[in-house]
């Protein structure tokens, strides 16, 4: 019976999201709570398993350093740098930022780098006085495919890493090429679809190539120790697997230090914190905990398994595309989580080769996250920083865009592992 409840819960739930008629927050908030009452999940199970307090200190730290750190008025200094370096034409930014993302995503994380991101944009389109609609989306997707290019990019490589001894260069080398490839094609995409949303008044583009980028840093002081302090915690993500520390540790000992080091009151830097994104993540721990405790996406990964009998290609194809459709519309993390002991199972008793069929869920977990607007952290904490400067990205809205070039990026990833690893 619970087997049921769960997915009626979790159907419903995401129901009412797609509508976008009830704050997302408060949709999965309560389906959280309704798992709970009806026993799909007990406390125990959703505290100790299925919420990731990782990810959720992660978070908080990082919107500490950035909230600080905005103080400085270094976000302005980078927004008019990045538009007077374009010639302020938006189009020429929207693709310097989407590069930029995609690069810090792959060398940070993506959550990181849209949290540092996003101030950025907004600085950038109030300047020019254009809508930011474009440049968030396009950001979102940039995070995702450059997270899939490292280890450390996205929490499915980490958790693949971390299971098949598969270093940092081994990402590197098998994940770089085709994750550079798609952000290209991505890009072009993207021009295509926004060049007509791109337009600014001449005057406003004359304003911005008369201002001088050095005259918005308010408080040198704090940009430095901010600075200092986010180098600091950069080379402790980078770090973090050898020195045995998790990366959310490395965040708040980051945000920690730099509220001591500026003498910033801790509420008023805990009041910038994206708290409906925080509770938001919660929740869906919590609702896709009882999936996974029910056996529901064990299912899904043990029904993919079995139509692909012992074929690398098809078992390769088919961890690829369930993974990327799966992790559009569930939390990639339980289930890579799941598929991880599966995939060792396979090998230990049909003895193929595992590499390729380990990228092709690094591949599948980490762009299909383009997908929705909540198909991966990145894309909700750029959803939630938008709404608080004052825009909405619909559920419909992205979709239309992030699915659509998803798919697209899951048909060259399929490409480029049949050529490479199948032929």
């Amino acid at each position: 019976m619970f087997y049921w409840i769960s997915i009626i819960l979790f159907v419903a739930a995401y129901a009412l999201i797609i509508a976008d008629k009830i704050h997302r927050t408060i949709v999965i908030w309560v389906a959280a709570a309704l798992a709970l009452i009806l026993g799909v999940i007990t406390q125990e199970q959703a505290v100790q398993e299925a919420i990731d307090f990782n990810t959720l200190w992660l978070l908080i730290g990082m919107m500490v350093i950035v909230s600080i750190t905005r103080k400085s008025g270094v976000f302005e200094y980078l927004a008019i740098k990045a538009a007077r370096t374009s010639g302020g034409k938006p189009i020429y930014i929207l693709v310097a930022m989407v590069f930029v993302t995609a690069v810090l995503s792959a060398l940070l994380d993506n959550v990181t780098t849209v949290l540092l991101i996003v101030p950025v944009t907004i600085a950038i389109t109030d300047r020019l006085d254009i809508n930011p609609m474009p440049f968030f989306i396009s950001e979102i997707l940039a995070s995702n495919v450059g997270g899939t290019a490292t280890l450390i990019g996205d929490p499915p490589n980490i958790m693949i890493g971390s299971a098949t001894g598969l270093g940092f260069m081994d990402f590197l080398l098998n994940l770089s090429l085709p994750a550079f490839i798609i952000l290209i094609v991505t890009t072009a995409c993207l021009v295509v679809i926004y060049r007509g949303d791109m337009q600014v008044a001449p005057e406003k583009q004359q304003n911005i190539m008369g201002l001088n980028p050095v005259d918005y840093i308010k408080e040198w002081a704090i940009l430095k120790k901010s600075l200092l302090v986010l180098g600091l915690t950069i080379l402790g993500f980078v770090l973090h697997q050898y020195l045995h520390v998790e990366s959310a540790t490395i965040a708040l000992l980051g945000a920690g230090l730099l509220l001591l080091l500026v003498g910033e009151d801790p509420e008023e830097a805990l009041l910038h914190v994206e708290w409906p994104t925080i509770f938001f993540f919660g929740g869906l721990f919590v609702l896709v905990g009882g999936l996974v405790a029910n056996g529901v996406i064990e299912d899904m990964a043990r029904w993919t398994l079995g139509v692909a009998g012992n074929s690398p290609i098809k078992t390769g194809l088919l961890v690829l595309w369930v993974s990327a459709i799966g992790s559009a519309f569930v939390d990639n993390i339980p289930f890579v989580a799941t598929m991880i002991p599966l995939l060792q199972t396979v090998g230990e008793l049909t003895h193929m080769p595992m590499e390729s069929i380990w990228w092709a869920l690094a591949l599948g977990s980490c762009l299909g996250g383009n997908g929705t607007i909540i198909g991966a952290s990145a894309n909700v904490i750029v959803a939630g920083m938008a709404e608080r400067y004052g825009y909405h990205i619909g559920f419909i809205d992205y979709f239309k865009i992030g699915f659509p070039l998803m798919i697209l990026s899951i048909v060259m990833s399929t490409v480029y592992l049949y050529l490479f690893y199948w032929m």
